[in-house]
């Protein structure tokens, strides 16, 4: 799996994913489990959902 969620796209999915994760727990619904798919992507860096597309929010990296 090669890194397609970059930086500010990583911090993003981080906030949306502990918020959903919140309110869930407020009122204690299992929607709330939705939270862990941002937190997941965040986490590995790796969004399935991009792959079809070919988008990545990684910085390019110079070729050698």
């Amino acid at each position: 799996m090669q890194c397609n969620v970059g930086g500010a796209d990583r911090l993003l999915r981080i906030v949306l994913g502990v918020l959903v994760l919140a309110l869930g727990v407020y009122y204690r619904s299992w929607w709330g489990l939705v939270g862990l798919l941002p937190l997941g992507t965040a986490l590995l860096r790796w969004c399935p959902l991009y792959l079809p597309w070919r988008l990545s929010t990684c910085a390019k990296r110079p070729k050698p």
